[in-house]
C-alpha cells in the first residue's frame, strides 16, 4: 500500500477516535475545562502587585531619563556659552600668561641681570582686543544667537518626541490589557458553547463533529490567550523601561469618552506647522547659523585692527623681576595669501549655507506633509471608534441569535463559530481604534509643538 493511500485512512481513524472520545461522559467535563496552561493564562499576576503610574507621571519621569532629551537640554547650555563668548569678544580682551625657567650648560647673557649666568627665568603677560575684524564679530554674535534658537527649538521638538514615545508605550499597556480581557472572554464563550454542543451531541440533536469544531475553537482561543498574556508582560516591561523602573509597570486606566474634534482646521494646522513647528524652527535657525558663518568667513578677507599690550620680566631667580619691560600699541593685519586655505574655508562655508537652505525648504515641505497625515490619521481613527463600537453591537447581537438558533437546531456549528470570531475581532478592533485615536492626537501635538487641549487627561 502506497504512503498516499494511508493518509485518508489515518485521518478517518483519527476522526473516529476523537468522536468516540468526545462521546464519553467522563471526558465531557474535561473538554469543558481549559488545559492547565490556559487556566494559568486566564489568571495572570494580580495587577495590584504591580507598580502603577499615571500618564502624567510617566511623561515626567520619561523626560528626565530619555537620553535624546537630556542631550537636547545640554545643547541649549552649549549654545548659550557660545553666545556669551561672542558677546565677550566685544569688551573683554584675550589674556595670556607665560612663565619659563631654564638652566644652561654654559653661561649665557641674561637680559634681566645684564650678566653672564647659566639660569634664565622669564614671564610675560599679554592681552589683545580686536577693534575691527571686517564685521566678523557681529556675524559671529548673530550666528550664536541663531544657534541658541536652534537648540531651544530642538529641545521643544525632542520633548514632544519623548512624550509621543511615552504615550505610545503607555497606551500599549492599556490596549494589551484590554485585549487580554477580550481573549479571556473568547475562551469563556468557547467553553460555554462546547458545553452546549456536548449536550446536543448526547441528545442526538447534533453530530459529533460539532463538539470537535468547538474543541478546535477553544484550543485556538487558549493559544491566543497565552500569546496575549506574553504581550501584556512585554508591554509592561517596556513602560517600566521608559519610566526608569527595573521591572514591569502597569498603566492607570484612562477614560473611554469619545474623542473630541480638533480645535484647529486642517488648513490652520498646516499653516501653523510650516510657520512654527519645532522642526521648521530648527531648520530656519540652522540656516541662519550657516549664513552668518559664511559672512564671518568672508569678512576674514578684510584687514583687522587689534589693540595689544604686553608685560615681560627677566631674571635668574624663580620670580623674574630683575628687569621688566612693557609694550602696547595697535597692530594691523592684512591677509594676502595663505596657500588658498582661506579660499577653501570660504567655499566650504558657502556649501554649508546652500545645504542649510535646502534643508530648510525640505523641512517646511515635510512639516506640511506630516501634519496633514497626522491630522487625517486622527480624524480617521476618531471615526473608526464609532464604527468599531457599532460593529461590536452588531457582532454581539449576531452571536446571540446564532447561539439561540444553534440550540434550536436551525443553524450549523460553522455559523456559530464564525459569529464568535467576528465578535472577538470587533472587540479587538474597538480597542485598537480607541488608542490609535489617542496616539494620533499625540502625533499632531508633537508636530505642532504644543498641546491642543489644555485639560487633556494625563497632563497638568
Amino acid at each position: 500500500m502506497h504512503a498516499r493511500s494511508l493518509v485518508p485512512l489515518a485521518t478517518a481513524i483519527s476522526l473516529l477516535a476523537a468522536a468516540a472520545w468526545t462521546a464519553r461522559p467522563a471526558r465531557a467535563a474535561a473538554l469543558q475545562e481549559p488545559p492547565p496552561a490556559a487556566a494559568a493564562a486566564q489568571a495572570p499576576a494580580p495587577e495590584g502587585s504591580l507598580r502603577r503610574v499615571t500618564l502624567n507621571e510617566a511623561l515626567r519621569q520619561a523626560a528626565n531619563l530619555d537620553p535624546d532629551y537630556v542631550a537636547a537640554l545640554r545643547q541649549i547650555g552649549d549654545a548659550a556659552w557660545v553666545r556669551r563668548a561672542a558677546w565677550s569678544a566685544f569688551f573683554i580682551p584675550s589674556i595670556d600668561f607665560r612663565w619659563s625657567f631654564a638652566r644652561f650648560s654654559t653661561d649665557l647673557f641674561n637680559p634681566g641681570t645684564n650678566a653672564l649666568t647659566d639660569r634664565l627665568s622669564q614671564a610675560s603677560l599679554s592681552a589683545g582686543l580686536d577693534l575691527f575684524r571686517g564685521g566678523g564679530r557681529f556675524f559671529d554674535l548673530r550666528g550664536a544667537a541663531a544657534g541658541v534658537e536652534s537648540a531651544e527649538a530642538g529641545e521643544l521638538r525632542q520633548r514632544f518626541q519623548t512624550a509621543l514615545q511615552t504615550e505610545a508605550d503607555y497606551y500599549d499597556v492599556i490596549a494589551q490589557t484590554e485585549l487580554l480581557r477580550v481573549a479571556q472572554e473568547r475562551v469563556r464563550r468557547a467553553g460555554e458553547q462546547l458545553a452546549v454542543a456536548r449536550a446536543r451531541v448526547s441528545s442526538g440533536a447534533a453530530v459529533r463533529t460539532d463538539s470537535l469544531q468547538l474543541l478546535l475553537e477553544l484550543t485556538k482561543a487558549q493559544v491566543d490567550l497565552l500569546g496575549q498574556v506574553s504581550r501584556v508582560k512585554v508591554a509592561r516591561l517596556q513602560l517600566g523601561r521608559r519610566v526608569g523602573v527595573a521591572g514591569p509597570v502597569d498603566a492607570a486606566p484612562l477614560d473611554t469618552l469619545p474623542a473630541p474634534e480638533l480645535p484647529v482646521t486642517e488648513a490652520e494646522a498646516v499653516a501653523e506647522a510650516v510657520a512654527g513647528s519645532p522642526g521648521a524652527l530648527v531648520a530656519r535657525a540652522n540656516e541662519r547659523v550657516a549664513s552668518e558663518a559664511f559672512k564671518s568667513e568672508r569678512a576674514a578677507n578684510l584687514p583687522s585692527l587689534t589693540l595689544f599690550g604686553q608685560w615681560t620680566g627677566f631674571d635668574d631667580d624663580i620670580i623674574p623681576d630683575a628687569t621688566t619691560r612693557t609694550a602696547f600699541g595697535l597692530a594691523v593685519t592684512l591677509p594676502i595669501w595663505d596657500g588658498a586655505q582661506r579660499e577653501i574655508r570660504l567655499y566650504q562655508a558657502r556649501t554649508r549655507r546652500k545645504v542649510a537652505e535646502a534643508a530648510r525648504r525640505d523641512a517646511e515641505l515635510a512639516a506640511g506633509r506630516d501634519i496633514t497625515a497626522a491630522y487625517d490619521a486622527y480624524e480617521t481613527a476618531r471615526a473608526s471608534v464609532e464604527l468599531a463600537s457599532r460593529a461590536v453591537l452588531v457582532a454581539t447581537e449576531n452571536l446571540r441569535v446564532q447561539e439561540e438558533r444553534y440550540r434550536a437546531g436551525a443553524t450549523t456549528i460553522i455559523d456559530l463559530i464564525t459569529a464568535q470570531v467576528d465578535l472577538t475581532e470587533a472587540e479587538a478592533g474597538r480597542v485598537q481604534a480607541r488608542f490609535e485615536t489617542r496616539l494620533a492626537l499625540a502625533g499632531v501635538e508633537a508636530i505642532l509643538g504644543r498641546r491642543l487641549f489644555s485639560k487633556r487627561e494625563g497632563y497638568d
